[in-house]
């Protein structure tokens, strides 16, 4: 990891964390390649791409992958960005979704990305990683 890198995680860690009132700016490449894990510590993939909408300005999608050795075989997943919650602790990204479900949800190749606009495929993505609130309930 390189001083540039580096600095960028620990800003990320203070600014999440409440102890600074700075806005928190960060490079794509900074989070790229970091680990995505789901609650019980189990590694469910890394971050490997963004999805930007370019109407607003905001990220999409963080595109995960999963599975393979050395990039070839990767699964890729597009995981909402409000799905993620940062691991500031271990400096990694947490999505709530246990690895069945992971492996039903709609993935793809890095040859044949889907249509991210398609309001139909959209809806898939956002069913299987929906938030579960702790009373049970879902919600998109």
């Amino acid at each position: 990891m390189n001083k540039a890198s580096e600095i960028a995680r620990e800003s990320l860690a203070e600014g999440r964390s409440g102890h600074s009132n700075k806005a928190l700016l960060l490079s794509a490449t900074t989070l790229t390649g970091n680990e995505i894990c789901n609650r019980y510590g189990e590694k469910l993939g890394h971050i490997r791409d963004f999805v930007l909408d370019m109407d607003n300005g905001r990220i999409r999608y963080a595109v995960m992958s999963c599975g393979g050795f050395l990039g070839m075989g990767d699964r890729l997943f597009a995981i909402p960005w409000s799905a993620l919650d940062l691991d500031t602790e271990h400096k990694r990204f947490q999505l709530d979704v246990g690895i069945d479900r992971l492996k039903a949800a709609p993935g793809f190749d890095k040859d044949n990305w889907p249509n991210m606009a398609d309001e139909q495929w959209a809806g898939k993505v956002r069913y299987h990683f929906r938030r579960i609130r702790d009373d049970s309930t879902s919600r998109l």
